[in-house]
């Protein structure tokens, strides 16, 4: 950790106290966890405040934890079972190490001070997940959130015009989510006869997308193991 890192978690720290719980990541990257309650609350110390002075939010993203740390086969010798979004339906079970499936990473950017942080806050269980709006800390934040309401479902109260931004209207879901069909709900096409675009159920069959492999060479022999 560089100086500069040094210096924005000491303030960070000082202003904060005990609240604060930070976390030293790769390159000297600074992730504060924030909670729900408190983050219009804090995204605003950090925005004015001296020797943060966090000006401009760079991107908003969205994470869904559902099958984080979960492997795709279930040993190290492949198998013909096995978990695959291609084949099958429904949600895999949210894994115990990680109950709080949805987060919200706010990357900040101190122009002044050359300096970046990002906050990283985890809603509420419950479903929709809900979060509230740093529209009127960051303007920027605007497309962003819709961004992620759009993809993740995730809702942002307060905020001023929460619409889809990057699918239809009309579209059912949210693409990004772990548990959404890799096929997708339903299908678009012309029909001539009607003269305009329909929507119908999708009609692709489910397949296995992630590759078996065998592994039966010399590398893995017993007799040659040493």
């Amino acid at each position: 950790m560089n100086k500069k890192t040094e210096r924005l978690a000491a303030r960070i720290n000082e202003r904060f106290g005990a609240a604060a719980e930070l976390l030293h990541g790769a390159g000297g990257e600074l992730t504060l966890i924030v909670r729900p309650a408190e983050l219009v609350e804090v995204a605003t110390v950090l925005r004015d405040e001296a020797g943060l002075e966090f000006a401009m939010l760079v991107d908003v993203a969205a994470v869904d934890y559902l099958t984080y740390g979960m492997d795709e086969w279930k040993t190290l010798k492949a198998t013909e079972s096995g978990f695959s979004r291609g084949v099958m339906r429904g949600s895999p079970p949210v894994s115990p190490d990680t109950p709080r499936r949805f987060a919200v990473a706010y990357h900040l950017m101190s122009i002044g001070l050359n300096q970046r942080l990002r906050v990283l806050c985890y809603p509420e269980p419950g479903d929709p997940p809900r979060l509230p709006s740093v529209t009127d800390v960051w303007p920027s934040a605007n497309w962003f959130e819709r961004e992620a309401f759009d993809l993740f479902g995730i809702l942002f109260d307060g905020h001023p015009d929460l619409r889809r931004i990057l699918t239809d209207y009309g579209f059912i879901g949210h693409p990004f989510r772990k548990d959404f069909p890799l096929s997708g709900q339903v299908e678009v096409r012309y029909d001539p006869e009607q003269q305009r675009v329909v929507y119908e159920p999708v009609d692709i069959e489910p397949r296995t997308l992630v590759p078996r492999v065998i592994r039966t060479d010399h590398r893995y022999d017993p007799a040659l193991k040493d």
